[in-house]
């Protein structure tokens, strides 16, 4: 079981510096190509596209809920269980209203082609 415990902790070391690695890496893209953008270079091609994500307030949020029995169902602004309750028909769009900020995440693709 020590060896199972050992090289689960060796991955999980590996995918922090994997992730912070391409971090770092996605961030100087970023910096040279700062807007929608599709970049060649040898057999790579990068393509860079923004994506809308909306960001909800928890108290607006709270305060336009109808029935404060659906923010249990919530619980914390969460993106995904608020789509979910929207595709439900549970709440509309029209309540969501001046709840959430649109912001543009920028997304970057690279394949070899």
């Amino acid at each position: 079981m020590e060896q199972i415990f050992a090289r689960y902790y060796e991955l999980k070391q590996l995918q922090k510096e994997i992730e912070e690695e391409v971090e770092t890496l996605r961030k100087q893209i970023l910096e040279l190509y700062p807007g929608p953008y599709t970049a060649e270079s040898g057999p790579y091609k990068c393509i860079i596209s923004y994506q809308e994500r909306k960001e909800y307030d928890d108290n607006l949020l709270y305060k336009a809920l109808p029935d404060k029995e659906i923010w249990r169902l919530v619980s914390k602004a969460d993106a995904g269980k608020i789509n979910g309750l929207l595709k439900l028909n549970v709440i509309s769009d029209e309540i969501l209203q001046g709840t959430y900020v649109v912001r543009q995440i920028p997304v970057i693709k690279v394949q070899k082609t």
